[in-house]
């Protein structure tokens, strides 16, 4: 019992902790692209954006690692352009599976308690009837006073257990649409982002 609770506790203060990471993520996303596309120097973004040593988050950060590459590779003067290319995406790449990890961040453990938690709760239910039925055994004349209050107390480790798996499981399932949902966005910065690298890769230098 005492497990069940301590797991719904934790579970709560991850979904709730989790909702504000998402909530950031989105508006993060929303401000990067707006600014992205209002067709400013992306030389002074970066800039600002790797100023005073702060890691950027969210697609700032899919950006950064890909223009820093971009940068590395255009200095040599005989580098081809598919090798500048195939650098800026693993780059990307990189940066982009760094922030799926983070934006994942305690979503196994929603799933663990979600599946494991009225199992738990089960337990506890057959283990409580079965002691509440040892007990009747020892009486001479048993009456059904006599065995609802530990089967009351027995049916409690199942409601526990759902207690503590259901706002579990919809957070998980809630959480992991959200996180493909950003994911996707990301992947298609990155290629949209690719596009003008490429672009820009051909233009042949003065």
């Amino acid at each position: 019992m005492l497990m069940l609770v301590l797991a719904s506790l934790i579970s709560w203060y991850f979904i709730i902790s989790k909702w504000f990471v998402f909530q950031s993520a989105a508006r993060t996303a929303d401000r990067f692209e707006q600014r992205f596309w209002s067709g400013g120097n992306l030389n002074q973004m970066y800039s600002e954006l790797s100023r005073g040593g702060v890691m950027p988050e969210g697609m700032a950060s899919v950006f950064v690692d890909g223009f820093r590459e971009c940068k590395r590779l255009t200095k040599p003067a005989r580098i081809q352009p598919g090798d500048i290319m195939e650098g800026v995406q693993r780059a990307m790449r990189v940066a982009l599976s760094r922030e799926i990890d983070f934006l994942e961040t305690h979503l196994p453990f929603l799933a663990t308690v979600g599946s494991i938690s009225p199992y738990v709760g089960l337990f506890g239910t057959v283990w409580g009837i079965m002691n509440s039925f040892i007990a009747l055994g020892s009486l001479q004349q048993a009456t059904i006073a006599h065995v609802a209050p530990g089967i009351a107390e027995a049916l409690i480790a199942t409601a526990m257990g759902l207690f503590a798996a259901i706002p579990a499981v919809i957070a998980y399932n809630q959480y992991s649409t959200r996180v493909e949902r950003l994911v996707t966005r990301y992947e298609i910065f990155m290629d949209e982002f690719s596009s003008i690298v490429q672009r820009q890769a051909l233009v042949p230098k003065a």
